[in-house]
C-alpha cells in the first residue's frame, strides 16, 4: 500500500519548478499559507519533495540513521559544479569517510589560526575604498571571500597560478548569477555542448582550465618533501583515513571546488544583507559600534568573535533571508515515520530553512530584524537551521561564522557607510543560492577610528 503524500500545488512538476528558481521564498510562503507545516511540492518528475517546517519533525530528520537515506543524489544540481567525489554528492562509507577526513581542518585551533589573515585581507580589499565612491557591497564582499579562499583553503596568494585561477573561479560563478542563468543548472536539457560560444560549452571550458590548475597546484604539494603550510588545501593532502589511505587527486580537486562554490558565494550574499540590515536600522548600528569600541582599534580576532551583538547580528542576518531556502533533502531508502506519518522509499524529505526561521511561534514579527532575539532566547538545533543538521550540517560552518564576523567587525571599524538609496532590498536567485538583487548599493561616507570604551553588557532591548 502506497502512503499518501501532504497536499501541495498541483500544477503540473515543470511549472512548480519554473516557479522555485524564480520565486521560491514566494513559493514557500504561499504553500505554508494553503497547506501548513508540511507540503508536497514536484519539482521533479516522480519525486515528491515533502517540505517540513516543524521543528520535532525536522529534528526526526535530522536524528535518522544514515542508513535509511541517500543525500548525495538529492544535491544533483550542483554535480556540474563540485564534481562527483564531492562530500555533497556522496552518501554511505563513502560520506563518512570524507566527512572524517575533512572535519579536523575545520574545527578548534585550525580555525581560530585563519582570523588575522580574514581581517588582513578585508583591510588589503578596502583599502582601496575612496570616500565619496559608491560600491556594490556584494561585489567587495565576493572579493574578500574570494581572496580568503585561495589564501586560507587553496593556499595560493600570489604567483602564476593565482593570477590564473583567481578570475577563472569568479568567472564561473557568475555563469549561474540570474534566475535565467541558473536555469542550466536545472534542465538538463540546457546542457548541451555546442561550442566555446554556447553558455554550457563555455561553461565546461572554463571549469577545466580551473581543474588543470588545481590539478597542478595538487601534483606540486605532492612531490614535496615536507608539507609545512596551515591551509586546508595542505592539511587535506596531509589527512589519512582508517586504514592509512590518503584522498585521491580527484576528491581533493572536487572538495576545492565545493569549499569554492559552498563558502564563497554563501558568504558573501550573508555579507551583503548584514551591510543592508545594519545600515538599514540605525539602532542596530548604533549597539553595533558601541559594542565594537569596547574592544579598542586592534583587538585579538577571538575576542571580536566572541561579542555577543555582533554574534546576534550574524544569527538574525541567516535567519531572515537564509542563502539557501532548504537544507540538503534526504531521499528514504526504506519507509520512515516523520511525526507519526509514514513516508514510502524514494521520498525527498526536506527540512525547509525559510519557513521554520519564519514560524511566528518561534521567531515573532519574523519578518523584522531584530538581533535581541537571539540574547533574549537560546534556539535549539531544529529551530534555527542555516547550515542544515545531522549527519550533513556544513562542514565549514564554523569558519564562516568567523569570517562573517570578522569581516564585518573589520570594515564598520573602519569606514562609515551609507545605503546609496533607501529603497527595500529582496531576495533574488543566484544558482542554488538566494541574494539581494542590486548587491547593495552603498556610499563610503568617510573612515572611521574606533576609541577604546569601557566594556559594557549587551542587554535587550524594550
Amino acid at each position: 500500500m502506497v502512503n499518501k503524500l501532504p497536499n501541495g500545488p498541483k500544477k503540473a512538476s515543470f511549472l512548480q519548478l519554473i516557479n522555485w528558481i524564480s520565486d521560491p521564498f514566494g513559493l514557500l510562503e504561499r504553500c505554508s499559507q494553503s497547506y501548513g507545516d508540511t507540503f508536497t511540492l514536484q519539482l521533479m518528475e516522480s519525486k515528491p519533495f515533502v517540505f517540513f517546517s516543524h521543528p520535532q519533525a525536522i529534528q526526526e530528520i535530522f536524528n535518522l540513521d544514515a542508513k535509511q537515506f541517500d543525500a548525495g543524489r538529492s544535491n544533483n544540481v550542483i554535480r556540474p559544479l563540485v564534481g562527483d567525489k564531492s562530500l555533497l554528492l556522496i552518501d554511505k562509507e563513502p560520506h563518512q569517510r570524507q566527512r572524517k577526513l575533512l572535519m579536523p581542518a575545520f574545527h578548534g585551533p585550525k580555525i581560530q589560526a585563519y582570523g588575522q589573515q580574514i581581517c588582513q585581507i578585508t583591510e588589503l580589499v578596502t583599502s582601496n575604498w575612496s570616500i565619496g565612491e559608491q560600491i556594490s557591497i556584494r561585489a567587495a564582499m565576493q572579493e574578500i571571500t574570494l581572496q580568503i579562499i585561495m589564501q586560507v583553503v587553496f593556499g595560493l596568494g600570489e604567483g602564476s597560478r593565482y593570477q590564473q585561477l583567481k578570475p577563472k573561479l569568479a568567472a564561473i560563478l557568475d555563469m549561474t548569477g540570474s534566475p535565467g542563468r541558473s536555469s542550466m543548472l536545472f534542465f538538463e536539457f540546457l546542457q548541451q555542448d555546442w561550442g566555446a560560444w554556447s553558455p554550457w560549452g563555455k561553461f565546461l571550458r572554463l571549469k577545466q582550465q580551473i581543474h588543470d590548475l588545481l590539478q597542478a597546484e595538487i601534483s606540486d604539494r605532492r612531490t614535496q618533501s615536507e608539507l609545512t603550510g596551515t591551509d586546508i588545501l595542505t592539511l587535506l593532502i596531509s589527512a589519512r583515513d582508517e586504514q592509512g589511505e590518503a584522498m585521491t587527486d580527484e576528491e581533493l580537486r572536487d572538495e576545492l571546488m565545493t569549499l569554492l562554490v559552498a563558502g564563497h558565494e554563501t558568504t558573501a550574499t550573508a555579507l551583503a544583507w548584514a551591510f543592508y540590515w545594519i545600515h538599514q536600522l540605525p539602532s542596530v548600528q548604533e549597539k553595533l559600534l558601541s559594542e565594537l569600541e569596547t574592544l579598542g582599534e586592534t583587538p585579538d580576532p577571538m575576542e571580536v568573535a566572541r561579542l555577543p551583538y555582533l554574534t546576534a547580528v550574524c544569527q538574525e542576518t541567516l535567519r531572515l533571508y537564509p542563502v539557501v531556502p532548504i537544507t540538503t533533502p534526504r531521499i528514504t531508502t526504506s519507509p520512515v515515520q516523520i511525526m507519526g506519518q509514514q513516508f514510502d522509499t524514494n521520498t525527498s524529505l526536506t527540512p525547509c530553512i525559510y519557513l521554520t526561521h519564519h514560524r511566528e511561534d518561534l521567531y515573532p514579527d519574523s519578518k523584522q530584524f531584530k538581533p535581541e532575539r537571539f540574547i533574549e532566547r537560546q534556539y535549539s538545533s531544529a529551530e534555527f537551521i542555516p547550515f542544515g543538521g545531522g549527519n550533513r550540517r556544513c562542514i565549514g560552518s564554523a569558519l564562516a561564522m568567523l569570517e562573517i564576523k570578522l569581516v564585518l567587525a573589520t570594515v564598520l571599524s573602519h569606514y562609515q557607510l551609507t545605503l546609496a538609496d533607501g529603497k527595500p532590498i529582496k531576495p533574488g536567485r543566484r544558482g542554488v543560492t538566494l541574494s539581494p538583487v542590486g548587491g547593495v548599493n552603498m556610499i563610503v561616507k568617510g573612515k572611521r577610528s574606533l576609541q577604546s570604551q569601557p566594556k559594557q553588557p549587551v542587554t535587550s532591548s524594550t
